[in-house]
């Protein structure tokens, strides 16, 4: 014994825990405990009750390695252990008042039990499931079992060794006599995690022990105690020898995240009908807050029809399309609300563009600071979740359409897609445009196939085929033509305006001639009449002017601003002055000299060559009425909710194509502000030429949405097979197939495809990856169909998804990383810049090749050896500079992306986007673009250099292996051999 008890001393550790004292252990008994005729049974049932308390407080380890306090205050098996407790109870349970007590609270507790219900429900708390007595049990509640819910980021209060006592314990019991076994039915009865009632005979069966029972009973007390403590001691030494089991932590982490998901679950079954208040079973407070932050006092009709429908009502997917500045946005809010207030669960807001994102977040942190949640956009790969036990708090995630699915990704990783309760996609419509529809329709249907809780609502102004979308969605749908605002519609051929008419013979009727008194001059400088239009209703009303290019919007402004008169300059001139000196203040003192000119008129330009900060400041005069009149590119359209009372499209041209349904109908939809303006007004200007296009134009349909997922291969089909065998959710062929038919593909692939069928697709798709070095089929599996076979990620499939790059540079990526880290030059930056230069802004680029000699002639030489590594040399690009033929091909990626990282390499020196604008001659906020892709790919290398890190070190390894594996031919190698 005194050996065992050394080696056990041995693995104690200093570590303290506070252990319930001997009153606490008395008192926690209920009367299923103490009953009379069960005496014989007291001490042993007062240890059980004991024993389930301390396993009910186990939580998991996360490390096993070190020694840890097996029985915590417990030093040894005197004195001060634990089984001198289990002594001092005993006789403590002699104490004739304390029987006496324990009897009388057993038999009045018995008595109310058969008259009381006593049914176990299930409630969560925290991160335990407690298992409650009904309302009306009261007296039973004070045991309750309590299920464990295991979290990561806890431990254990008792060792593992401890934990395997008590079950051991547990089923030890069962050999202490049948007799013992049926008098503690009653007992074990109250334990029982099903909902049913106490057996009735089980409970008379007790109370009509006769008292000779317990004479008997006492004489043999002492020689039970003493084997109990005997049981007890060789138990706990036994599983002070045993070898102390290893947890898995990722097997935890799973339990904790399937527990998490499954009480998400049962929350949003139970709370399904939630209604914490009067406007829209939210409360009275949200409503205030409407009215006071967007002075919003009543909804429209149409907003209360569709927040009231069935569906929406039993959390059903849903569609719902209106005209632009019909209110879609506040149904989707609120819809959020409930989500997010009544349900407790995370919503995900999916936006088209950062600017959008960004006012989307400062509209709505208001309300997140005074209701009690997050308001957050979410920052892509490098985006960390607040861990389970502070999520008290519910998140708004705000993303644009890559974020969105990096987002989505990373839930259905870390097993807490569950927790996500709505997904709302605004322009709905852009899941038909190139590779961010692509993006967007692989993250719909990675939830729709992986979480059958979370709600799908998608809204848009412009949708025609809107069945292949509810099919996909499996959604519901709800369309209006309400307009707040009256949108009159008129093209505008020469001086003459003509009105949009449906019902005339060729779409247009004649409405008025222009009457503007035109110089020369002005004749000349602005042909087709804006400053007439644009005078008619500035500066007491705003307009927009629509220009195809950013070149054209600088231009246009600049040209009106001559022709205004001087009493424009009057207008809120020092709020003119004040926004001014605020650019100035964001910019580190430089101001654009065409905004310098404009600004006082009222008037700016908006497209996407204005850095982040100037383009919030100018949207912030716009809205207010200190500017009047904005000339745009599409992209507003599509953006931030800037209406107008006149809009002004400059031609029916988006840069070289022609105008779309679709975006006309967008850039439109902006004429008509709710509230302020009685209508609005769309003026379309075109020429001759272009007038049986513009009828044509205006009078067709909506362009259909079609899926684009196979189109764009590398960032579509392929992006989408790597991410479902990397997480999981599909791994071998059939699988695969079967997801692919639940996308928005799946269900067009009938009008989409014309030569191969999905499956073929499927095939092809898969077989490309492997060759390609990016999946590999398991060598265990066994099967023979091919539809049956399993794929794994390699570690370049892992990278490139992890790093969400395109999949067609990842072979690209990989080359240069391993080509660069070998003959790395260190003495500059200039050299990791360049491999942290994004290919896609590369392939864009068109350089300015005198600029491009000027700034290589003034490289330092180790720069210049950065340039000789790459194949680019200063004589290439004197060549090109001074418009000689180039006998010598080089890489034209190779020589763009060396000048974008010129472009960075000057911003790291200088830190002033203006100054490297002004010496590269690029928009300052094309350069500010370029900073921020070059930051979100230098993520992406990184997972690329740790497959690189990796790969080296098992290199390293089987050479070390290599040297210490002994050359056949030496003594006793040969010998060992050939007895063998």
């Amino acid at each position: 014994m005194n050996e065992g008890g050394s080696r056990i001393r041995r693995r104690v550790a200093v570590r303290k825990r506070n252990r319930p004292s001997l009153e606490s252990i008395f008192a926690s008994p209920t009367a299923a405990d103490l009953q009379p005729g069960d005496e014989e049974d007291d001490e042993e049932e007062m240890m059980a009750g004991s024993r389930r308390k301390k396993t009910a407080e186990v939580q998991p380890v996360e490390n096993n390695d070190s020694e840890e306090d097996m029985f915590g205050d417990y030093d040894s098996f005197a004195e001060n252990s634990f089984l001198a407790h289990v002594d001092d109870l005993e006789q403590y349970m002699q104490l004739p008042e304390h029987r006496k007590h324990a009897s009388d609270l057993a038999t009045d507790d018995l008595c109310s039990e058969s008259d009381k219900h006593n049914k176990l429900s299930v409630t969560t708390i925290d991160n335990f499931t407690e298992l409650k007595m009904d309302e009306h049990t009261t007296n039973e509640s004070r045991q309750e079992d309590v299920c464990i819910e295991p979290e990561p980021d806890l431990l254990y209060d008792i060792p593992s060794s401890q934990v395997l006592y008590f079950e051991n314990l547990h089923n030890s019991s069962n050999d202490l006599g049948d007799q013992s076994t049926k008098e503690r039915d009653c007992n074990s009865s109250s334990h029982k995690t099903v909902n049913e009632e106490l057996p009735q005979n089980s409970i008379e069966q007790h109370q009509q022990t006769d008292d000779s029972s317990s004479k008997v009973r006492t004489s043999s007390e002492e020689n039970r105690r003493k084997s109990l403590k005997e049981h007890l001691k060789s138990a706990m030494t036994g599983n002070a020898k045993a070898q102390t089991p290893i947890f898995s932590k990722t097997k935890q982490l799973k339990e904790t995240l399937l527990s998490e998901e499954i009480n998400v679950a049962k929350k949003t079954i139970e709370s399904s009908s939630d209604d914490l208040g009067p406007f829209y079973s939210l409360p009275s407070k949200v409503r205030d807050l409407y009215v006071q932050f967007k002075g919003i006092g009543k909804l429209y009709e149409w907003q209360h029809t569709c927040l009231t429908l069935n569906s929406v009502q039993e959390r059903k997917n849903l569609i719902y399309s209106l005209p632009t500045s019909g209110g879609k946005t506040l149904v989707a809010e609120i819809l959020m609300l409930q989500e997010l207030l009544c349900r407790r669960r995370d919503v995900l807001m999916i936006l088209p563009y950062v600017a959008i994102v960004q006012e989307k977040i400062s509209g709505l942190s208001s309300f997140g600071i005074e209701l009690g949640f997050f308001v957050e956009e979410y920052a892509g790969s490098k985006g960390k979740f607040p861990p389970i036990k502070r999520r008290e708090k519910k998140s708004l995630y705000i993303a644009t359409i890559e974020k969105g699915h990096s987002l989505v990704n990373s839930l259905i990783e870390t097993g807490r897609i569950g927790s996500l309760g709505l997904v709302v996609v605004d322009e709905l419509h852009m899941i038909g445009e190139g590779s961010r529809g692509a993006i967007l329709e692989m993250t719909l249907a990675k939830v729709l196939y992986t979480s059958k809780t979370t709600q799908i609502i998608g809204m848009s102004a412009t949708l025609n085929n809107v069945e292949d979308l509810q099919e996909f969605l499996q959604a519901e749908y709800y369309t209006s033509q309400f307009r707040p605002v009256e949108l009159k519609e008129y093209l505008k051929i020469n001086d003459a305006i003509y009105e949009v008419d449906s019902k005339a013979e060729n779409g247009m009727t004649f409405s008025r001639l222009l009457n503007y008194k035109y110089s020369d001059t002005l004749k000349k400088m602005d042909p087709d009449h804006l400053v007439a239009l644009v005078t008619e209703v500035i500066p007491s009303y705003s307009c927009l002017v629509f220009c195809p290019t950013k070149k054209n919007c600088e231009n246009v402004a600049e040209m009106i601003c001559k022709f205004l008169s001087k009493e424009y300059l009057k207008h809120r001139e020092e709020e003119k002055h004040e926004v001014i000196k605020n650019l100035k203040n964001v910019s580190s003192g430089n101001l654009c000299p065409v905004l310098k000119r404009t600004i006082p008129f009222g008037v700016a330009y908006h497209h996407s060559g204005l850095t982040s900060d100037e383009r919030k400041l100018l949207e912030e005069a716009y809205s207010t009425g200190v500017l009047c009149l904005f000339t745009c590119t599409s992209t507003l359209a599509a953006g931030v909710n800037l209406p107008a009372r006149r809009v002004i499209l400059r031609a029916p041209y988006v840069a070289k194509e022609f105008l779309k349904r679709n975006q006309y109908k967008q850039m439109i939809g902006r004429a008509g502000r709710a509230g302020i303006d009685s209508f609005g007004e769309s003026i379309l200007i075109l020429q001759e030429k272009d007038k049986q296009q513009v009828l044509e134009l205006i009078s067709r349909p909506l362009e259909n949405c079609y899926s684009h997922l196979v189109q764009e291969f590398t960032k579509g089909i392929q992006t989408l097979f790597l991410s479902l065998i990397g997480l999981k959710i599909a791994t071998n062929l059939d699988d695969i197939y079967h997801f692919m038919n639940g996308t928005f593909f799946g269900v067009q692939q009938k009008i989409l495809l014309k030569e191969k069928s999905l499956w073929e697709i499927t095939v092809e798709s898969l077989r490309y990856l492997t060759e390609k070095g990016l999946l590999q089929k398991d060598t265990t599996d066994k099967s023979e169909e091919e539809f049956q076979h399993s794929f794994h990620i390699t570690k370049l499939g892992r990278a490139s998804f992890k790093g969400t790059i395109d999949l067609a540079y990842c072979d690209v990526l990989y080359r240069d990383l391993k080509k660069g880290l070998e003959g790395l030059v260190l003495e500059s930056l200039l050299h990791l810049i360049y491999l942290t230069t994004p290919y896609d802004m590369a392939s864009q680029c068109d350089p300015d090749w005198m600029i491009y000699f000027r700034q290589f002639s003034q490289l330092s030489p180790a720069e210049q050896n950065v340039a000789a590594l790459l194949g680019v040399s200063e004589n290439f690009i004197g060549k090109k500079a001074s418009g000689q033929a180039i006998k010598k091909k080089v890489d034209k990626d190779t020589v763009n992306r060396l000048y974008l990282s010129f472009v960075l390499y000057a911003l790291l020196k200088e830190t002033n986007i203006w100054s490297v604008s002004e010496k590269f001659n690029m928009p300052r906020g094309y350069i500010q673009s370029l900073l921020t892709g070059a930051a979100t790919f230098s993520s992406c290398v990184l997972h690329f250099c740790e497959m690189l890190l990796h790969e080296k070190a098992e290199a390293l390894q089987e050479e070390v292996e290599e040297l210490l594996r002994l050359p056949s031919d030496f003594p006793g190698i040969a010998s060992s051999t050939e007895k063998a």
